[in-house]
C-alpha cells in the first residue's frame, strides 16, 4: 500500500526573511572569527576569548537558519549556512587550541 506523498510545507515570507538573517549573521561573524585567526595582533587583549565567542555565534546563526530552512522554505538551498558552520567549527577548533594554552600557561 503506498503511502501518500511527502507535503512541503507553503513557503513562508517570514521563514525566508529569518533564514536570510540568520545566514547573513553566521557569515559575518565567521569572516570576522576567520579574520582574527589570520591576523591575531588586530585583537591583542582577549583574543582567543573573542574568537571562541565568534565562533560560538557563528554555529549558532548557521544552525538556526539550517533548521529554519529546512523547515519554511520550499526551495532552501543551504550552502551559505553549512559554509558558515564549516567556518564556525574552524574557528572554534584554532581559538580553542589557543585558549587552551593560555590556560596551561596560567596553570602551570
Amino acid at each position: 500500500m503506498p503511502s501518500a506523498p511527502a507535503t512541503k510545507h507553503r513557503d513562508d515570507s517570514q521563514a525566508r526573511r529569518a533564514m536570510r538573517l540568520c545566514t547573513w549573521i553566521a557569515l559575518g561573524a565567521g569572516a570576522l572569527g576567520v579574520a582574527l585567526l589570520i591576523w591575531p595582533q588586530l585583537l591583542a587583549a582577549g583574543g582567543p576569548w573573542v574568537q571562541l565567542v565568534l565562533g560560538a555565534l557563528t554555529l549558532f546563526f548557521a544552525f538556526r537558519a539550517r533548521a529554519i530552512g529546512t523547515r519554511g522554505v520550499n526551495d532552501y538551498d543551504g550552502r551559505l549556512s553549512l559554509l558558515a558552520a564549516m567556518a564556525g567549527f574552524a574557528i572554534m577548533f584554532f581559538a580553542g587550541q589557543v585558549a587552551f594554552g593560555t590556560l596551561v600557561r596560567l596553570a602551570g
